[in-house]
């Protein structure tokens, strides 16, 4: 019901409780009651179940008169999927009150609820007009997109399925790994290799189920090849450890830099205390391989004793950004924080990013977990957000087509559910602007081969396309 990393996913914390139905006894609460059960909401729970209660699926617990179960949840949390207790929070009459406010609101339709803006109306930027147009609708939670060199779309949805769309049809592609669909995890990003045309390596991020226990996973990365429609070759090159039952904080966005290095990020997965700050496991770091998985050896920590040695930078909370500057080929990462403290990073190798020590973030209850937002031996972020945007996927402008966007750095926002276009000066953000916003929960957001910015929504799931207009 928190905003825990802004993954909808998590929206499963609160309606998979079983049985929970949502009505809050007498319903008597007065109007004062009402307005704080609104406020606490707005301020708790509207960055997983949506500003507007739309953030949710028909489940038993919206219907009939009792209410317990749901009450149990908010009281005392659900740990396995990373939603905290709020017992600590609110009273017991405000927790009453705030289940009654969920269930009177959530809206019966959830396709009633419609992206703000219509199809070939221009919208005016700052310095930027465009159009938006939708390629692709019909789908749930698209994550990952990648364009073949033929113009078709791939498309990942988180629920394990990937898909080509090709001449105006959707097209399912077989041949995945067992993936792990739960919380906030499942069918991740999607990378071509940078030789694709001569090589044919197609990369994707997902949740991995353990060798030997199929209620815990940790995040991979696989390699394969397209045969038609179906996957052929598949190798892990990655394959994250310790593995948990949590569902919350994979990762994981790819990236190539211009040397052929692949990058990218896994998060914490909900182990705060230990996973970040500690070489000796693949979580909370941000990564770099070569092409087969294989370590470079320049890697910051590969004579470091029990290191993980393709780690490249450490002290992260949830990784859902990578991408690399056209201009100098350096990487840059955009990550959750808690309730707070969303960060911008330019990731440098060997540099520890001070998560959970440093943090301009609180607990998603409200309570501190650190005084300190900086700390000698760790890094600042470029900038921050607070309160939480929740960001996920990240890209700068290429090419000519918005020429008054040119290398801006985009970050969706799941939370609030906009683009946010980042203006840099060398290492410095000049300037920060909200485009299409209340557009829908943004995921993903890609430039295509031929320059146009492609920007993914989630439920109901579509992939937008912005026209530039002079």
């Amino acid at each position: 019901m928190i905003r825990l990393l802004v993954n909808s996913s998590i929206l499963v914390i609160f309606l998979g409780l079983s049985s929970v139905s949502c009505s809050m006894g007498n319903g008597q609460h007065d109007e004062k009651q009402r307005v704080k059960a609104a406020e606490n909401y707005q301020n708790y729970c509207a960055g997983c179940h949506g500003n507007n209660l739309e953030k949710f699926e028909e489940k038993e617990w919206m219907f009939g008169d009792d209410n317990s179960s749901l009450v149990t949840s908010i009281t005392y949390g659900r740990d396995e999927m990373g939603m905290p207790a709020f017992e600590a929070t609110f009273s017991d009459e405000e927790i009453i009150a705030l289940a009654e406010y969920v269930k009177e609101g959530v809206p019966e339709d959830k396709e009633a609820l419609k992206p703000a803006l219509s199809a070939n109306a221009t919208v005016q930027s700052e310095v930027q007009n465009f159009i938006v147009d939708t390629v692709v609708s019909g789908l749930g939670i698209p994550w990952g997109l990648e364009f073949l060199p033929n113009g078709d779309l791939l498309i990942a949805e988180r629920s394990a399925k990937l898909y080509r769309f090709s001449k105006n049809e959707l097209q399912e592609i077989s041949g995945l790994p067992e993936i792990m669909v739960k919380g906030q995890g499942g069918l991740l990003d999607l990378e071509l290799h940078p030789d694709y045309e001569s090589n044919g390596w197609l990369y994707f991020s997902y949740s991995g189920y353990a060798d030997d226990n199929k209620n815990k996973g940790c995040t991979n990365v696989m390699r394969a090849k397209l045969d038609g429609n179906q996957l052929v070759d598949q190798q892990v090159i990655f394959n994250g450890f310790p593995d948990t039952n949590k569902g919350q904080h994979w990762g994981c966005k790819l990236e190539f830099d211009r040397e052929g290095y692949l990058f990218f990020g896994v998060g914490d997965r909900g182990n705060r205390d230990e996973n970040p700050q500690s070489l000796t496991n693949t979580c909370g770091k941000i990564h770099r391989v070569h092409d087969d998985g294989s370590i470079p050896a320049d890697n910051p920590f590969l004579d470091t004793p029990n290191a993980v040695p393709s780690i490249y930078s450490y002290g992260h909370r949830n990784p859902q950004g990578t991408c690399m500057n056209p201009e100098t080929g350096e990487i840059w990462e955009t990550e959750h924080g808690p309730r707070g403290g969303d960060e911008l990073n330019l990731i440098k190798p060997g540099v520890n990013y001070g998560w959970p020590v440093i943090s301009y973030g609180i607990n998603y209850n409200g309570t501190t977990f650190t005084e300190l937002t900086e700390k000698e031996g760790m890094a600042q972020p470029v900038t921050y957000w607070v309160p939480s945007i929740a960001p996920c996927g990240t890209t700068f402008v290429k090419g000519d087509r918005y020429k008054n966007w040119k290398n801006n750095i985009l970050v969706g926002s799941l939370r609030f559910m906009y683009l946010e276009r980042i203006v840099l000066e060398g290492e410095q953000v000049t300037h920060q602007e909200k485009l299409l916003e209340n557009i829908g929960r943004v995921r993903n957001v890609e430039m295509s081969p031929d320059g146009y910015i492609y920007v993914a929504i989630e439920n109901p799931g579509k992939i937008l396309r912005l026209i530039p207009v002079e």
